[in-house]
């Protein structure tokens, strides 16, 4: 639940900010501009970046819970209480940065506030794997592979290096391509981390590490590109999605044939 609500903040500050309104609610923070004490929205772009505020607030509430949860049970898994702990510090963080997009709002500021989102969401991500852990199968790498495959082309025809040439990349076209970016950064941890525990093949386990490196690389250039529109970048970004759609092809491939292990050894 807590992976979900720390999804949906990450997308709805996407919204906030192509619809410019980021420094709506008069770039009061955290007071928004009407209502008792200025607490509620007065026009749609403030309800944007209220509405933002509001659930980023409820995800403040269910990580902290969730950290709280994972140290005080004894059965937790010590690893999944680190890295939610981990994702409990990055909060405060995470909401001085989105303080500082409202009273500064420098790019340099904005890519650090979405970038630790970022980790905060992966972090959440491993964890949840890891309580799965013994549920997923060999199967469920494959799976994960292959949505992979199908969402990568999506990220490239969502960027505006593909959408621009047909329409405007608008706001319902920056959470689109987003949402792709967390399925696409969701698929290769749990490839990866499945894969290690079920398949013997270093070869295997390898590839599906590069495909979480190449992924990264993907996202990575694919926000600078939307951000400069640099054709160099766009050149690069289409280059490392080409090969890793190439390595989720391989993996696929290579889950069929390769040796399972004959217990669940932790990596």
């Amino acid at each position: 639940m807590t992976l979900v609500v720390v999804a949906a903040t990450i997308l709805l500050g996407i919204a906030a900010k192509a619809t410019g309104s980021g420094l709506a609610c008069e770039a009061n923070w955290p007071q928004c501009d009407a209502g008792p004490f200025n607490l509620f929205p007065a026009n749609l772009p403030s309800f944007y970046e209220w509405f933002h505020r509001f659930v980023a607030m409820f995800a403040g509430f269910a990580i902290i819970g969730s950290a709280v949860a994972a140290v005080r049970l004894p059965n937790v898994d010590r690893r999944v209480a680190a890295l939610v702990v981990a994702g409990m510090l990055l909060t405060p963080v995470q909401v001085a940065l989105g303080r500082e997009t409202v009273t500064q709002y420098t790019m340099d500021i904005l890519a650090l506030h979405f970038w630790t989102a970022v980790l905060i969401f992966v972090l959440f991500t491993v964890a949840t794997v890891l309580v799965w852990a013994p549920q997923l199968t060999s199967a469920h790498v494959t799976t994960a592979l292959a949505f992979g495959t199908i969402v990568l082309p999506f990220h490239v025809a969502l960027s505006p290096l593909v959408i621009g040439d047909i329409t405007n990349y608008s706001a319902s076209m920056q959470m689109a391509q987003y949402g792709v970016t967390l399925g696409l950064l969701g698929s290769v941890i749990v490839a990866t981390m499945v894969g290690r525990r079920r398949f013997e093949s270093n070869r295997l386990t390898g590839l599906l590490s590069a495909t979480t490196v190449l992924a990264v690389f993907v996202i990575f250039l694919g926000r600078r590109a939307i951000m400069t529109f640099n054709p160099a970048l766009d050149s690069l970004y289409v280059a490392v999605a080409a090969l890793l759609f190439v390595t989720f092809v391989i993996g696929i491939r290579q889950v069929r044939h390769a040796p399972h292990r004959s217990s669940d050894t932790r990596q």
